[in-house]
Formats: C-alpha cells, structure tokens, sequence
C-alpha cells in the first residue's frame, strides 16, 4: 500500500473514559467494557477473555478502511490513560499523524484530564511547526453519549473545550456504536487535508494557546517610560445609532445532524 494511505492514530485520556472501547468496536465491532487492574485478576477472572483487558496495557491495532473510495491502513495505538501510569507513555506515542482524545461524559473531571496529554500534543505540534513538518490533527471525543441520565459534560462545553485548541469535535458511544466509524473517518480526511496542504506550501495556523508572545511596541524617544497618550485623552468611539444588524438563523450543519446532539 502508498504510504501517503498509512495513517498513524494515537487514542489518549483518562482511565476509564473508553479509549479501549471505542478503539475496539473499532477494529473488532465489539464493545469491551471490563477492566482487569493486574495480571492475577486476568488470570482468575471468570468472564470471557474477549471481555477483558488492562488499562496499564498500551496495545496497538491496525484495520482497513475504504473512505471516499480510497483504502487507508490505519494504525491505532490505545493508551494508558490511568494517571499512575502516564509515566509509561512512549515519546513515540507523540510521532502520530492523528490524536483521538477521549473523554467521559458522565465524569466532570475526565474532560479536564485531557490537558494532560493536549499539552504533550501542543509541544509536538509547535516543533513540528518550527521544523516544516506535516502538523498532526486532533479530535476529541466525548464518549458513553447514550448515557444521558448520567450525563455531567455538556455537549457544548466539550465543543468550546476542543474548539478553543483548534481541534475537531465528536460525541460517541462505543456501546451502541454512535458516531464510531465517523469520528475515524473525519480523522482520515483531516490527515488527508493537511498532508495535501503541506504539499501545497500552506503554512498551518497555530491555535491560540500555542502563539508565542508578541514583541512591544518600543517606547517613544526620550520617554522613561511614561506614556504620551493617555487612555482618557484618546477620542470617543463614535456610536451609530443604526439598529445592530439582525442575523440569519443559521442552517443545520454537518454536526448537529449527528446523534447525540
């Protein structure tokens, strides 16, 4: 296969968010949900094998996908995301093409663990940045969407969350099988995107977070520091008394036709 259609996918967050889940249903259409926390409980456990597994397991996957009619390997790395355990990331984790970033919607603070690893991510993506390099793209995910009842995230914090770091954004459920194949088909065609505008010569936009400070204006000649204009002496902003402009309801994009939303 071109190796312009391999494409390396990283998935990160919190233990217990669903990486595994989502990353399995995934690759083998089956929903795993038991955790074992060590290998004597693996052993012992009476439940089905294909059931179970370990969230201090970093395992890796690769699955065929035909997207837009054309066929892409994906290879897909399913994290530690127990804190105890994100000593053991591998620095190889951060040369992926792609970033799945998952978080639970019915636990508060599973969207705040992201930080963790989209700090990781911003650094990677800066010295890709500086280096001309191919930037890596990011969607994150809010998993187990088909528990409403339960739900402690809003849709719309989790959109302004992955918004405000210029990621893409997707609700899941990899029980019911919600918005699985979709989130890693926008992963490809976001790959896709930015490999051909690099191609192109198309210098990528670093979100807010990662713009470096801008320089100051240098002080007037002769100034110690005080300031020749002050803010009281600038002129009033003129006011129009024209009606502000009414907007036009937006149609329903792409997203909100989505279940889950």
């Amino acid at each position: 296969m071109d190796g312009s259609n391999k494409i390396s996918i990283t998935v990160c967050g919190d233990g217990g968010c669903g990486k595994s889940s989502i990353t399995l249903r995934l690759v083998r259409s089956q929903w795993t949900h038991e955790y074992v926390t060590s290998p004597h409980a693996l052993t012992n456990s009476s439940s089905p094998a294909q059931h179970r597994y370990d969230p201090t397991i970093e395992d890796s996957y690769s699955v065929t996908r035909t997207i837009d009619g054309i066929t892409y390997s994906l290879n897909l790395t399913d994290t530690a995301g127990q804190e105890e355990y994100r000593g053991l990331w591998s620095s190889s984790n951060l040369y992926s093409n792609a970033f799945l970033l998952v978080y639970d919607i019915t636990q508060a603070n599973s969207l705040e663990a992201l930080e963790h690893f989209n700090t990781l991510i911003e650094v990677e993506r800066e010295t890709r940045y500086e280096q001309g390099q191919v930037m890596p793209v990011c969607i994150v995910a809010g998993n187990k969407c088909d528990l409403q009842g339960m739900r402690q995230i809003s849709a719309k914090d989790g959109l302004q969350w992955a918004k405000s770091r210029g990621y893409g954004f997707m609700e899941t459920s990899a029980r019911e099988m919600v918005n699985i194949e979709e989130t890693f088909a926008l992963l490809v065609r976001k790959v896709v995107l930015s490999r051909k505008e690099h191609e192109s010569g198309i210098q990528p936009t670093l979100p807010t977070s990662m713009g470096r400070t801008q320089a100051l204006d240098p002080l007037p000649a002769g100034g110690g520091g005080a300031a020749t204009t002050s803010e009281k002496s600038l002129p009033a902003r003129p006011t129009s008394a024209e009606p502000p402009t009414q907007q036009r309801p937006k149609k329903r994009g792409f997203w909100s036709r989505l279940k889950c939303w």
